[in-house]
């Protein structure tokens, strides 16, 4: 094992021993890949469910659904083999700062001054209440048990349930943004919950959710004016220095599934980039049809071009 391998790895345990973020060193200038993707085995006389093997892997529900389809969410049979989607493509834009991709509900962070990155399950915004996409912000303030003033759109839809909402919740255990907030621009946040469920969901009202302990490592760490960009890509592609190209699909939301389906099932952004790699005959079609229809959330080998070939 390499010395930048190993030290990754360390970087990675300590922080699944702390509950917090996976860590990961930023790989050289021209590549994306990062991560390794392994398997644990569901115990003898398991009674958890799956989302507390999402926790203790710093995945959210969505990740572990996505790379285990067919497993039961709910209690997961003993002996079964769950595949922990640890290996990753970072996104093609700036390594600075909050990165947020709702497509495949992680949070990306660079400490400045480290060469790493931190990786972070999210909860996102539910359909009607969508999380903004292609937004670059900033982190304008932060709050320690924050008070939650629900919309009147969110009143309203508590009321159609038969449920009233107060103008103010107020700190506390009802409160569904936890103990920390970090404020986005003027209308969003990035919180905690008071739920036990969540992260890798569509829950919330808009804001972006994530478990006690990688909230509190954020509140900590990123200080205010830290930029924030939030993307909306399912479809991530890179071509590694060595040449070899992969393919990480996410199943796409809702917003985005009439592209997805109806351009052969490679949304319009991606779409010139494989085109021009088919062209080149270095990209299995085969391969890259699967990963399309298997929307696995990992990273996958669909072919090699020559060393210095450039990806998005």
């Amino acid at each position: 094992m390499t010395r930048v391998l190993l030290l990754a790895v360390l970087l990675m345990v300590a922080a699944m021993r702390a509950g917090l973020a996976v860590t990961w060193l930023l790989p050289p200038e021209g590549s994306r890949l990062v991560g390794n993707t392994f398997s644990v085995v569901v115990p003898q006389g398991n009674t958890e469910p799956l989302e507390s093997f999402a926790a203790t892997y710093s995945q959210g529900l969505s990740n572990m659904l996505e790379a285990n389809p067919g497993v039961d969410p709910f209690l997961p049979a003993a002996g079964t083999t769950l595949v922990i989607p640890q290996q990753l493509i970072l996104p093609d834009t700036k390594r600075e700062g909050i990165v947020i991709n709702v497509a495949e509900m992680r949070l990306y962070y660079y400490p400045p001054d480290t060469n790493t990155v931190e990786v972070l399950p999210i909860g996102i915004g539910q359909a009607g209440r969508e999380t903004p996409r292609n937004w670059v912000t900033r982190v304008e303030r932060k709050q320690e048990a924050p008070a939650w003033v629900p919309t009147a759109n969110t009143r309203r839809e508590y009321e159609s349930r038969g449920e009233t909402l107060p103008a103010m919740v107020p700190p506390g255990p009802e409160n569904p943004m936890g103990r920390y907030a970090i404020y986005i621009g003027r209308l969003y946040a990035i919180h905690g919950t008071n739920a036990r469920f969540g992260i890798g969901l569509r829950v919330s009202q808009g804001c972006i959710r994530l478990r006690d302990a990688d909230i509190k490592y954020l509140f900590d760490n990123v200080p205010v004016g830290t930029r924030v960009q939030i993307i909306d890509r399912p479809v991530k592609f890179t071509t590694e220095p060595d040449g070899s190209r992969w393919l990480e699909v996410h199943e796409p939301l809702s917003r985005n599934r009439v592209e997805f389906e109806s351009n052969k099932r490679v949304p319009l952004s991606v779409q010139p980039v494989l085109r021009k790699a088919m062209q080149e005959g270095s990209v299995n079609a085969a391969a890259v049809t699967e990963a399309m229809e298997r929307r696995s959330g990992m990273p996958v080998q669909i072919g090699f071009a020559s060393a210095g070939a450039n990806g998005l």
